[in-house]
């Protein structure tokens, strides 16, 4: 696993992010959604937020996506079991996948984030990504 492909590709896509401001760097990828409708998606503001995040910004990474930061700990405890699970030969599961309450429920969630972050007024005009 340490010389693999997707170790390398892994290491150099945190590399790039931590290097490279998506804000001041035109060579990442806009937001397409973004692009066409002039609407913002539930993504918008990720690569920005991941940037942040990867300097220890926590604040300044949930104002460009905070769907994004408050969702990343539940999908890193559940990589960690999958890889544990890979490593060890175990078969341990994070229940809360495999809860059709959450499953529902987060893209639900997820749903009227889109829809209220694209609103004008206040509060919900602090849900899109700041400038």
């Amino acid at each position: 696993m340490e010389n693999s492909p997707l170790n390398y590709f892994i290491r150099g896509f945190f590399l790039i992010y931590f290097i490279y401001n998506p804000s001041e760097n035109s060579f990442f990828i806009p937001c397409p959604f973004h692009f066409i409708t002039g609407f913002f998606c539930p993504g918008c503001g990720s690569q920005r937020a991941i940037h942040l995040l990867l300097h220890g910004d926590v604040v300044g990474a949930f104002r460009f996506n905070p769907l994004m930061v408050l969702t990343l700990p539940v999908l890193i405890y559940g990589l960690g079991i999958t890889i544990s699970n890979w490593i060890f030969e175990t078969n341990h599961r994070f229940m809360l996948f495999y809860s059709k309450l959450f499953i529902f429920g987060y893209f639900g969630s997820a749903i009227l984030y889109w829809v209220l972050r694209n609103l004008s007024f206040y509060p919900f005009n602090l849900l899109a990504p700041s400038s």
